[in-house]
């Protein structure tokens, strides 16, 4: 219930209002419920939505970031809307700024897709599976990326999706398939729930 609260809250600071569903019911399991040896196989090596990844795998991160996406039952349009708003919301492990392509942090904007899609800025190489974004005119670094973040710009598939949230009358679209997708996540594997 927290997180919805603070969706809309969010929603809020950027112009939109709109209420989050919210199914109560979903519960922790006790520690007597919990085999806690299990656990370790079960440690994340990698959250996409969060900026996060554990090493350097043969695999890529933004690979990872779609097994994620499809493990989780999302389209690639419910990853796109999911991954730029937890991007402006600030929600990235440990604090970092990789990705987050706003002056506004904590409000559900577009400016992920908006910083994105800008062809004022060039993308470079500052390191592994790091990016500076620079500005063609000033040569400024006004943001840094992941190759998480960068995919939703490189790819066609993905940057046309970006780019219909980056469109300025797309904001209520936007905020609206955020929480839709938001919702999806927070429910997923509720089988108590009529679908």
């Amino acid at each position: 219930m927290a997180g919805n609260i603070g969706v809309e809250k969010a929603a809020a600071a950027a112009g939109v209002k709109i209420s989050v569903p919210f199914a109560p019911g979903r519960g922790d399991a006790t520690q007597e419920q919990t085999d806690v040896n299990s656990y370790k196989v079960l440690e994340p090596i990698h959250d996409g939505f969060r900026n996060w990844v554990k090493k350097v795998y043969a695999v890529s991160p933004e690979e990872l970031l779609l097994d994620r996406a499809q493990l989780m039952g999302l389209t690639a349009p419910e990853m796109t809307v999911l991954m730029g708003g937890m991007r402006v919301l600030g929600t990235n492990h440990a604090g970092t700024s990789h990705g987050v392509f706003t002056k506004n942090v904590g409000a559900l904007t577009t400016d992920f897709f908006v910083n994105l899609t800008d062809m004022k800025y060039v993308w470079e190489p500052a390191g592994e599976n790091l990016y500076n974004i620079r500005d063609r005119k000033t040569g400024a670094v006004d943001w840094t990326a992941t190759r998480v973040d960068l995919v939703f710009g490189s790819n066609s598939i993905l940057r046309s999706y970006s780019e219909v949230y980056a469109q300025n009358d797309n904001k209520e679209k936007f905020v609206k398939d955020f929480v839709a997708a938001w919702t999806k996540v927070m429910n997923a594997d509720r089988f108590d729930l009529d679908k």
